[in-house]
Parts: structure tokens; sequence; C-alpha cells
């Protein structure tokens, strides 16, 4: 017995040793980030941001991957089994880490046992939009409006289980209204039907909105984060608007394997941190509408785990299903 407890013993101490080496060399070579998603996106351009940060802060080339697919899942898959060693890094989003693990009905990797939250990254919020021939100037009257007419609206998404559709069905579900789902191929698509007057509304992200607001195809009630955005100061939060409780972002961040070494880990999250509130990478965030703010490797991880108990909720309040 106290021969096994010193094998144990020797044995843990021996791990710890190795860890320890590892993150004294670590980076010795260049990284990897995969973005689950296709390249000119959100999460693709907060991806390229961090990535060449990180690339002066460790003096290695950090390479973006994009490996779209299956709504994120299938990047997120390869970096799951990728070696927990600190030179594969994931580019997680609110898609790939709180809305599919309930939108799928199985998934080929389990969020919480595979990965180790890093560093939060940036968010972006989504503005609430109606067709000018909508006769509803404020959420109020867009909710007493929908209640008159029950199934009678009907709100564009980039597609069933997308941030943008759950957007809309959080509203529905906080509001209690009625409004038919239209998804579409993506986003560009949805908003172009929206100008058109097919559909009457949507929550569409605010980068893409935004020029539309201004030549007047499009009306904005309100934005869904928790505070207003300075590129539409005039328009007021979800909350404002009356409908509490509600708060929906597409929001990205950086994951690793399970079994990075925790030093590893933690000099990543305080190169992100650091990197996210440089003068260079804030002024691009207000370019896109985005904001970011520090938060510890536990405070993420914890941050990860609301965002999933929501948008779990939400999916299974709305019914979609995906596989």
């Amino acid at each position: 017995m106290i021969r096994r407890l010193l094998f144990v013993i020797a044995a843990t101490a021996a791990c710890w040793v190795s860890a320890s080496a590892h993150a004294d060399t670590w980076p010795a070579r260049p990284l990897r980030l995969v973005v689950p998603f296709p390249p000119g996106g959100a999460a693709d351009l907060f991806g390229r941001m961090i990535a060449g940060e990180l690339s002066q802060a460790l003096k290695q080339t950090v390479i973006v991957e994009n490996r779209a697919g299956a709504g994120g899942n299938i990047g997120t898959r390869e970096v799951a089994t990728a070696p927990g060693d600190g030179y594969t890094l994931l580019q997680g989003t609110v898609g790939t880490h709180a809305i599919n693990p309930t939108l799928y009905g199985r998934l080929p990797y389990d969020t919480r046992k595979d990965f180790v939250p890093v560093a939060f990254l940036a968010t972006i919020p989504n503005v609430l939009v109606v067709h000018p021939a909508v006769p509803a100037k404020s959420v109020a009257e867009l909710t007493a409006l929908a209640k008159s007419r029950p199934g009678r609206l009907n709100a564009a998404s980039s597609g069933n289980g997308s941030s943008i559709h759950l957007s809309a069905e959080l509203y529905k579900h906080l509001a209690k209204v009625y409004i038919v789902h239209v998804p579409y191929r993506g986003g560009a698509t949805a908003l172009t039907e929206l100008i058109g007057g097919q559909v009457d509304l949507m929550f569409d992200n605010l980068p893409t909105s935004l020029p539309h607001i201004a030549k007047g195809t499009l009306r904005p009630l309100a934005v869904t984060s928790a505070s207003r955005s300075p590129l539409l100061p005039d328009v007021p939060t979800m909350v404002e608007a009356g409908v509490a409780g509600y708060e929906a972002t597409a929001w990205s961040g950086l994951f690793v394997p399970a079994g990075t070494p925790p030093a590893v880990v933690e000099r990543l999250n305080s190169e992100v941190n650091k990197a996210m509130q440089s003068d260079k990478v804030q002024a691009r965030l207000r370019e896109l509408g985005a904001e970011t703010r520090p938060m510890k490797q536990r405070e993420f991880a914890a941050f990860v785990q609301k965002e999933h108990d929501k948008w779990s909720e939400v999916v299974k309040f709305s019914g979609a299903k995906a596989e």
C-alpha cells in the first residue's frame, strides 16, 4: 500500500514537472488558430485580429485556418481531438459553445469536457430592424401589433438555430408574442428580402444593418446588448424598450483542447486581455460596433456556462433542431 502511494506521488510529481517545463519553453513553434466559420464573418475578423496580436506577443506565428461547416461543428471537432499542448487554439462562439449543444441532437464533441475556455474576445450586438411599411416605431408598438395579429408578422433569419434566429425567439418568449420564423440560407439573403418587403422584421448583426438604417430603408427599434451602441446612441436597448431580462449578442472567445497546461492557459489569457485593450484593437472594434471586456480565465468559463444555460432554454422553447 505504501509502495503504491509512493508510486502515485512520484508519477504526479513527474507530470507536474513535465507540464511546468513545457510551459517554460512554450511556444517553441508556430500556433494554429482554427476558425470554424468561413472567411469574412465576425468570428473570422476577430480571429485574424487576435492572431496578429498574439503573434507579436508570443514571438511565434499564429496561423489562422478556416474549417467551416455544420454550424461550426466541423472545425470545433477538429480542435476537440487535437493534443492539449498549447499549439492548437479555437475561435469559439455563442453558436459553437452555447447554442449547438442543444440545437444538435448529437455533437461530435462535448463543449464542457473537451475544451478549456481561455479568454473572452469581443461581442457584437444584434439590432431589431423592421421594414418601413411595418406600422411600429417602437418595440412596445411592435409587441402590441404582434399580439393583435398573431401569426401575421414574420421574422427573417440567417438560418434555423442561428444567433439571429434565436434572438427573435428570445423576444417572442419574453414578450409572449407569436411571430412566424422565416429562415434563409445566410444573413445577406435574409436582409435583402427584408429590405424588399418580403418579410417584416429581423434581428440582424449590427454592422450589416447600419448602412440600410442610415439610408432609411430599415427602421431600428432596439439593440440587443445590455447597453446602447455608440454607433446608434439614440436607439434603446431591448430592456429599455420594455422587454425585461433581454440580452443577446454574438460573442467570440478563445478555447483550447482539454489537457492544455494551466500555465499556458493563463499566459494566453493574459496576452489576449492585453491585446484586446490596445489602442489599435479598440479602434477596430469601434468600427465594427463591437465591444470587449477583460475576463480572468475562471470568469470567462463562468460566462460560457451561463450562456450555455440561457440558450439551451431558448432553443427548447423555439423547437429548433438541426442534424
